[in-house]
Order: C-alpha cells, then sequence, then structure tokens
C-alpha cells in the first residue's frame, strides 16, 4: 500500500474581479508526516511563476469542511454546500480559493483509509527522528 496519497483538484481564484480563474491545485498526505496536509499550486498559477506549497494540520481541513477555523496562515471555511474555502495569509497578501467540498471529502476519505484519525502517533517513529536530530548536532 502506497504512503502518499496525491490528488489534483479544481481551485478557484477569489480576486478583485467578479470572475473567478480556475486554477490547478494538488492536495498531497504522507503517511510519514501523519497530523499534516500539503496543497501545492504550480509555477504557471503563482504570481511568483515558482511552485507554491503550503503545509497545514489535516485536522484543520476536517475541521474546516462544518465551520470557520484557523486563525494563522491558514484558514478554512465552508461556503455553502458544495464549495470550501481555502485562505492563505503570507506577509505579502493573502489568496483566497474556493474548491468543490466534494473533493476536498473524497480526499480525507482517502487519508482516513491510509491513517485513521487519532492513530496519527502510530505513524511516527520518534526514536528514529530523535537519532536523526542527534546525528546532525554532532
Amino acid at each position: 500500500m502506497s504512503t502518499v496519497i496525491e490528488q489534483p483538484v479544481e481551485a478557484r481564484l477569489v480576486a478583485a474581479a467578479p470572475r473567478m480563474q480556475s486554477i490547478p491545485a494538488t492536495l498531497h498526505y504522507d503517511r510519514c508526516d501523519p497530523f499534516a496536509v500539503r496543497m501545492a499550486f504550480p509555477a504557471p498559477a503563482t504570481l511568483e511563476g515558482v511552485e507554491v506549497c503550503w503545509t497545514f494540520s489535516r485536522e484543520l481541513l476536517m475541521a474546516g469542511q462544518e465551520e470557520p477555523v484557523g486563525d494563522g496562515d491558514v484558514r478554512v471555511r465552508p461556503y455553502g454546500y458544495d464549495r470550501t474555502v481555502l485562505e492563505f495569509h503570507a506577509p505579502e497578501g493573502t489568496a483566497i480559493v474556493h474548491v468543490r467540498s466534494e473533493e476536498i471529502r473524497h480526499f480525507l476519505a482517502a487519508t482516513n483509509a491510509l491513517v485513521p484519525v487519532g492513530l496519527e502517533h502510530l505513524q511516527l517513529d520518534l526514536d528514529h527522528d530523535l537519532a536523526e536530530l542527534m546525528r546532525d548536532a554532532a
């Protein structure tokens, strides 16, 4: 069984103009980092012309399906029945994207099949990670 889940999603960028631009994005989950998800935007879809990747908690993405959550760099909230809003706050500005909630629910179901919620800690090898830290410090 694979230890990584990647799912392309269609994100709609909310801009000052009334029409939302559709941009590709990828949701990513890795069993080796069981508490986190990543959302990557390819270089052509960003102002800087380089791939941008945001990492945030799987719990935040789950909770954001039901109610507004987050008070830091990433915020998630439902928007009607069929959309989820993700806000990404950086010193350069804020990007707001809409994603179909069904795509996010499908992704979250796949992550839960790989690592059930509440059992993430079983995926961690703290002894190995500590040994790596100590090796690097020496």
